[in-house]
């Protein structure tokens, strides 16, 4: 199993909105960066992701689950980029806000630190449990 971090603006895409979708999901659709979307590319069922949102709030919110694979983005008028599915699987417990993930030592050379620009990012295994436990999560 892999693990992501999936950006989004709560204006645009909110956690609250991911959850009412259910286990049905919802495509992560508008990416428009070929380092992001080769990310999708390597996706596989049954990855987890941190949700993201940026903007004004800048915190993990919850995990969603990879449950569709890449495919093309019907928004993308120009036919290159695709998009994966995901569905909420739990909300975090405490909200950790990028304030405290730069703080933490173990999470220097985490992706969201380095270029925290990029909207579909890696998440290393031991970065996966260091920022669960931040939240407030142990079986994940």
């Amino acid at each position: 199993m892999a693990y992501w971090l999936f950006k989004t603006e709560a204006s645009t895409w909110s956690w609250d909105q991911q959850v009412k979708k259910g286990a049905k999901g919802e495509p992560w659709s508008g990416v428009r960066n070929y380092q992001a979307a080769n990310h999708m590319k390597a996706m596989a069922k049954g990855d987890l992701g941190f949700f993201y949102h940026s903007g004004d709030e800048k915190r993990i919110v919850g995990i969603v689950e990879v449950i569709g694979l890449y495919r093309p983005d019907p928004t993308d008028e120009t036919g290159k980029f695709g998009l994966v599915d995901v569905k909420a699987v739990h909300a975090v417990p405490k909200p950790v806000t990028l304030a405290e993930i730069k703080a933490t030592p173990a999470l220097k050379d985490m992706v969201l630190v380095k270029n925290s620009r990029l909207s579909v990012q890696p998440v290393t295994p031991a970065e996966w449990r260091c920022v669960c436990k931040m939240a407030g999560l142990v079986s994940l």
